[in-house]
């Protein structure tokens, strides 16, 4: 089933993202907005646009966060290879998103501190407390 709806979920993003799918929804709205007169802009009328876009809506909610955590997640694994495969890279910032909010504050600052003195120092060899255990 996940694998089912992560096809689906992803044919899904990349068609609705495309400009052909947005032009037809501008063309729907039109053709919603010229009927507004015929059926004097009545609350049948109001409610068709309204509960369609709130279906489209909802649904879309679940196909984007789908993409989007796919996403994070392959990037995520991408950073994590790279800093894995530089040399000297403090390898402990590997699992970096798990950290507290409390940690990433004081790194970000860390960070902070570094950049103003526009120097970013490479550990030593010798002592790299940061090094995860064999994987």
């Amino acid at each position: 089933m996940h694998e089912t709806f992560r096809r689906f979920a992803k044919r899904c993003a990349e068609s609705v993202g495309s400009a052909e799918v947005f032009t037809g929804a501008v063309a729907l709205i039109m053709v919603w907005a010229a009927l507004g007169p015929h059926y004097a802009y009545s609350d049948t009328w109001q409610l068709v646009i309204n509960t369609a876009t709130t279906i489209v809506t909802f649904l879309m909610v679940f196909v984007i966060q789908n993409t989007q955590n796919r996403d994070a997640r392959a990037i995520q694994l991408k950073l994590d290879e790279l800093i894995r495969a530089v040399q000297g890279a403090r390898t402990g910032l590997v699992r970096l998103e798990e950290l507290s909010d409390e940690d990433l504050r004081t790194l970000a600052s860390d960070f902070e501190k570094l950049r103003a003195r526009r120097v970013l120092p490479r550990p030593s060899s010798s002592s790299r407390p940061d090094e995860p255990n064999a994987a």
